[in-house]
């Protein structure tokens, strides 16, 4: 079966970083798109970033431009997002999500999920 497992979430202090993983099996992981999406409490899920297949191709929602990097292995079936410079805007818990399949149309990543991890809670906070 599918399973998108994620680690490295934590607290963080504003300003400080942080380097999520997301371990996947269960598929051919070099044939899909991945992303992140996140979700604060009692608000609903927001997109964050997306890979390619390949990795060739990052996309990020502008809150987070400059300041997360997502990448992948596939040699080793891992999706990273790599967050710097956090805010308090930026808690939420993050999760891993499979991509079935996307368009891009001027820089804009529209993807459809299918499989998402449990999460792992990221907390910015003084």
């Amino acid at each position: 079966e599918v399973q998108l497992v994620e680690s490295g979430g934590g607290l963080v202090q504003p300003g400080g970083s942080l380097r999520l993983s997301c371990a996947a099996s269960g598929f051919s992981f070099g044939v899909y798109d991945m992303t992140w999406v996140r979700q604060a409490p009692g608000k609903g899920p927001v997109w964050v970033s997306a890979i390619s297949n390949s990795g060739e191709s990052t996309y990020y929602a502008d809150s987070v431009k400059g300041r997360f990097t997502i990448s992948r292995d596939n040699a080793k079936n891992m999706v990273y997002m790599q967050m710097n410079s956090l805010k308090a805007g930026d808690t939420a818990v993050y999760y891993c999500v499979k991509v079935t399949s996307a368009v891009v149309i001027r820089n804009s990543y529209r993807g459809v999920m299918d499989y998402w991890g449990k999460g792992t809670q990221v907390t910015v906070s003084p």
